[in-house]
């Protein structure tokens, strides 16, 4: 998924999830730019190293 675009932004949601999306597209409705962008490879690197509790916000209340 996006092996061809080099410029990924990671986006985070409400429930504090993150993925990767093109930097150039409109991002999906509940999704916000998470402040990184590089290559893909740049971008899952990150969000490994700060996505440290999988669960969703809303599970750990």
């Amino acid at each position: 998924m996006f092996d061809d675009v080099d410029d990924i932004q990671v986006v985070v949601n409400d429930e504090g999830q993150y993925s990767i999306w093109p930097a150039d597209r409109d991002r999906p409705a509940g999704w916000h730019a998470a402040g990184f962008t590089g290559t893909r490879d740049q971008c899952l690197r990150h969000i490994e190293d700060v996505w440290t509790d999988m669960r969703p916000v809303s599970a750990r209340r």
